[in-house]
């Protein structure tokens, strides 16, 4: 048994809803001695090599490779880290929801579910059995009752654990320097999709932060002294390279990999959904949008997969498959037609106010300021990696999910059947129609917003102008900013505007030169002294929300001016940093 340690990187690395980044203990077939550091103790898993051999980590830094197929060195105790998740279901103890890594489903209460933490916490009746389901789609495992079976103490990486940097560490000196020691206080998310992935640690030199622990396998920590995590029910745990994702056919034809729309009216849909899974705000995305089927679980419910990242459980009666091609695409609201689109391309925006504020979730937002846009027409003026549009309507310009809007005209004046029965050529009375109320902090705000940095100069000279002034919510600055109007924010600047004025989401104007994708107005902003590392309420700084967008000149132009770039948050993935701009 060869150590992995200078072999971690040389082997396929699969999806994680594989494994990768799951907490692990020794199997019933181990053989391999203290390698781990003794019975009980975790590790992580770091890669596979082949679908027979993986490679761990353990949290006493020693990393070698395991087999996984014919005998099994491994058990998963905690596969919640690689973000699998059970969507549509819910602890009864401790009320996460969705319930991540492995779901525990009492075989003798109706619709009562554990979480992990919770079922080896001796929550509900001992004496009850359950089912153990391991990735949605997988047949259920019913096991013995809890209380006749042995628990066992986990032993690692916990609150409580002395800690050194790890073999992924890539924090500088945070920890006060190579070899020096730091204490974890609490083991928390990296993520929001990767529960339980990171440990907040207090460094002996004062500095705390939080270290990735299981996050996509990453091991930025070594324990020196462990600590205990509790206890857990060895023998039920799952035998890692046992928990295939299944790919049975369910009820209505529909089997994993099939393209599925939801095309039912609304009412109809959460009206069936009770009992499968339920409605929240968050699946309003589905309507009309094609998704994946890459689920079917114990119940015959269908899991479905969509563009945005998101996975959703259906009752299979509100689905209808589709043959869809596979391409950057997206699907409007009001048709199941597949659309691509074009800069210069005329598009209306979508009119349900509430549905709209859902789609803008991780779309460039939504922000008050958009209410005039709503079921306008405007025109496509850049397209974004992500496939997000950037769209002048009304005399300003807003980043919206491609699925919040309808294609009405192409670049080229072709007109596209309007399934609203309006003609186009009434739609095109309303392109970048704009209304004025004599309000002065609306005249300002979108003449900030339409670039026009006369008007805006004009207004400020009023006595009563107020540059700092605001309009549904947001001031010219965070508007001219994140509009890329550069000869606007001159303007603002020359009247002392405030750099650090905050909109309802905390976001100031360098957040939302981010989000606009506007590297040079970022280098204005810090020329005018504004805080390149402010956080918002979603404790995002700037840098984050270029990297989760994807723009890369905007993550060189932070990193060039100094920000710093190990500020971490909970959906903030730093990794993608370096290798995104490096």
């Amino acid at each position: 048994m060869e150590s992995a340690s200078g072999a971690t990187n040389r082997g396929l690395r699969m999806n994680i809803t594989d494994g990768v980044g799951a907490r692990v203990v020794r199997g019933p077939d181990w053989k391999w001695g203290k390698q781990d550091g003794g019975e009980g103790h975790v590790g992580t898993v770091r890669n596979f090599e082949s679908p027979e051999e993986v490679v761990v980590v353990w949290d006493n830094g020693t990393a070698a490779n395991y087999r996984c197929a014919g005998a099994y060195d491994l058990r998963a105790l905690d596969s919640a880290p690689t973000g699998i998740k059970h969507d549509g279901t819910m602890c009864d103890t401790c009320r996460q929801q969705p319930i991540f890594g492995i779901r525990w489903k009492c075989a003798e209460c109706p619709n009562y579910d554990l979480c992990s933490v919770c079922y080896h916490g001796d929550k509900h009746n001992l004496r009850h059995r359950f089912y153990r389901i391991t990735v949605p789609g997988n047949e259920r495992v019913l096991l013995e009752p809890r209380r006749k079976t042995k628990k066992t103490t986990a032993r690692g990486i916990y609150p409580g654990a002395r800690v050194v940097r790890g073999v992924d560490w890539q924090w500088e000196d945070q920890d006060g320097g190579n070899g020096r020691r730091g204490k974890v206080t609490e083991i928390q998310d990296w993520s929001a999709a990767s529960p339980r992935s990171a440990a907040y640690v207090l460094w002996d030199n004062g500095a705390k932060n939080l270290y990735r622990v299981g996050f996509e396998g990453m091991a930025d920590l070594k324990v020196v002294n462990d600590a205990k995590g509790g206890s857990f029910y060895r023998e039920h745990l799952p035998l890692l390279g046992e928990q295939g994702s299944g790919s049975r056919s369910g009820p209505c034809g529909l089997a994993i990999g099939d393209q599925v729309n939801v095309d039912l009216d609304l009412e109809i849909v959460q009206s069936l959904q009770h009992g499968h899974g339920g409605w929240t705000d968050g699946m309003f995305e589905c309507l009309g949008t094609t998704g994946t089927v890459v689920g079917i679980d114990e119940d015959h419910d269908i899991v479905v997969s969509y563009p945005s990242g998101n996975r959703w459980t259906f009752n299979p009666a509100v689905l209808t498959k589709v043959n869809t091609p596979s391409s950057s695409t997206s699907v409007t609201s009001e048709t199941p037609t597949v659309v691509q689109f074009a800069v210069g391309d005329l598009v209306q925006i979508c009119n349900d106010v509430e549905r709209i504020k859902v789609l803008q979730r991780g779309h460039g937002e939504w922000a008050e300021a958009m209410i005039p846009t709503v079921g306008r027409i405007g025109r496509v003026q850049q397209i974004y990696h992500d496939n997000d549009l950037k769209v002048e309507v009304c005399g300003t310009s807003w980043t919206y999910n491609p699925s919040a809007v309808t294609k009405v005209a192409s670049a080229d004046g072709a007109a596209i059947e309007c399934s609203s029965g309006e003609r186009l050529s009434a739609l095109l009375k309303k392109l970048f129609e704009t209304h004025v109320s004599g309000d002065v902090n609306e005249e300002l705000v979108k003449a900030a917003a339409n670039g026009d940095a006369s008007k805006v100069d004009e207004i400020l000279q009023r006595p009563e102008a107020d540059a700092n002034g605001v309009f549904a919510g947001h001031t010219a600055l965070q508007a001219a900013s994140q509009n890329g109007h550069i000869e606007v924010i001159k303007v603002l600047m020359k009247y002392k505007v405030d750099m650090e004025v905050e909109d309802k989401d905390g976001d100031r104007a360098v957040h939302h030169a981010a989000f606009g994708d506007e590297p040079a107005v970022i280098d204005l902003l810090h020329r005018g002294n504004a805080d390149l590392n402010a956080r918002n309420k979603r404790r995002q700084t700037p840098i984050h929300i270029g990297v989760n967008k994807g723009h890369i000149g905007v993550v060189r132009m932070l990193l060039d001016l100094g920000c710093h770039p190990s500020l971490q948050v909970s959906v903030y993935y730093f990794t993608a940093v370096r290798q995104a701009v490096y």
